[in-house]
């Protein structure tokens, strides 16, 4: 059974955090092995013209590459990376923190958990007071 379901689930959690102002980070942790990609980090970023977009940084062992998408490239962008090598996404909101984590069988599983973060990230903060949506 393949856990993509589950994942556009939880994709679709991302998508209402950031429509209603609670998104405060995404991280992609837990690799299978000693991998040299170690962590992906999405966060949100506003360009020029108070465009909004996604900050996609890739954290390796000797250097970090960041690339900037709309939120549907973010999710085709992070798709491959599940399961190989990350077992983990966690979305950290206002309201609670949302974990997807794959099993050893590759099952995808959804958890949801007391917030991390009282705020929501500064960008998103921004977005809300100048009335600007994803």
């Amino acid at each position: 059974m393949s856990f993509q379901p589950v994942f556009d689930l939880f994709w679709e959690k991302v998508k209402e955090s950031i429509d209603n102002y609670t998104y405060a980070k995404l991280t992609l942790a837990k690799t299978i092995g000693d991998t040299e990609l170690k962590n992906i980090y999405l966060r949100p970023f506003l360009q020029e013209n108070d465009v909004f977009c996604i900050s996609i940084t890739a954290r390796y062992k000797t250097e970090e590459i960041e690339s900037f998408h709309t939120l549907d490239e973010a999710y085709i962008v992070l798709t491959p990376y599940m399961n190989n090598p990350f077992l983990t996404a966690l979305l950290f909101t206002t309201e609670n923190d949302i974990t997807f984590k794959l099993n050893k069988k590759r099952v995808g599983t959804i958890i949801e958990q007391a917030p991390t973060f009282k705020n929501a990230s500064d960008v998103i903060l921004e977005m809300k007071e100048k009335g600007i949506s994803a």
